[in-house]
């Protein structure tokens, strides 16, 4: 796979605060990324040190090969989307669409007016009297038919109700099915966007916990569930992420297990239950601070 852009040693420091800490990593062409994490992990400082809106307190950036701050040749093929976007005042939603094609070359006006029509977005409306999920509206229609090579969307769509959300991660897929290109998701709701990610990146406290497939990401755990006694036996030893009890059960969720381990298991009575990404990240960010590896 092609290497998009990269991070080499990424750090960004606000006076003590480490909002991204000694980050490396790449982000693959053609891919939906998943970047996620909790509140003040450093997800936004990280995408506007790849986007050019802020300078690294030290290591490096490189977006198709070049530094993307002040690189127009770079920033063209880029597209950010994020839940404040900001409009001028007395700009109604048309104004919008009418000068985004001055900075996206693949914008697509057909597909554009297609979203607009599904989303029920009145284009002439001052932007300051929409709500929250029309202002939400107009940032994924951009950045759906910007087709940009490199599209970030920063949790934009919180404003979308559940079935606008559907709507955007629908024509999400189903676009870059027809129109490949690099996508990075920053999200709260991992469940909603799990099927749709390729890659996973995990950040907590500016460090970067995870970078895995998706697929070895999901696989990477499995909640082991049975009599106490026989479960503490079981996972003795092994990594405990998340625990459980209940009178005389309890439910375990342990890094990996290979086919030797599960039939073990099921011989010594013990259920065996896939744990969802959301479950996943939850745990791994809720357990001490240090590197959760995938088994591969």
């Amino acid at each position: 796979m092609t290497t998009i852009a990269e991070a080499t040693g990424l750090s960004k420091h606000f006076g003590a605060v480490r909002a991204v800490d000694d980050v490396t990593f790449a982000l693959e062409e053609d891919r939906i990324h998943g970047l996620l994490g909790r509140n003040g992990a450093g997800k936004s400082t990280l995408m506007q040190l790849l986007t050019g809106q802020e300078f690294a307190t030290s290591g490096s950036v490189r977006v198709f090969g070049a530094s993307p701050a002040e690189n127009a040749s770079v920033l063209r093929n880029v597209c950010f989307i994020k839940e404040s976007q900001r409009y001028p005042d007395d700009w109604k939603p048309k104004h919008v669409f009418r000068s985004t094609p001055w900075f996206f070359e693949h914008w697509d006006a057909e597909f554009a007016e297609q979203l607009i029509d599904e989303f029920r977005l009145p284009l002439g409306r001052p932007i300051k009297k929409l709500s929250r999920g029309q202002l939400s509206s107009i940032g994924v229609i951009v950045g759906l038919a910007s087709r940009a090579p490199l599209t970030f969307f920063d949790e934009p769509y919180l404003g979308l109700d559940a079935v606008a959300r559907q709507l955007f991660y629908d024509r999400l897929l189903a676009d870059y099915a027809e129109h490949p290109r690099t996508v990075v998701l920053s999200t709260h709701l991992i469940d909603e966007v799990s099927n749709l990610l390729e890659h996973v990146f995990v950040i907590d406290q500016g460090r970067l916990l995870v970078d895995s497939s998706a697929e070895d990401l999901r696989s990477s755990a499995t909640t082991v569930v049975g009599k106490a006694n026989t479960v503490d036996e079981f996972v003795g030893g092994r990594e405990v992420l998340h625990r459980d009890a209940l009178g005389g059960l309890a439910s375990v969720t342990v890094a990996g297990l290979d086919d030797a381990e599960r039939r073990a298991a099921a011989a010594a009575g013990l259920e065996l239950a896939p744990v969802s990404l959301q479950q996943l990240v939850v745990r791994i960010t809720g357990t001490a601070q240090k590197e959760f590896e995938v088994s591969a």
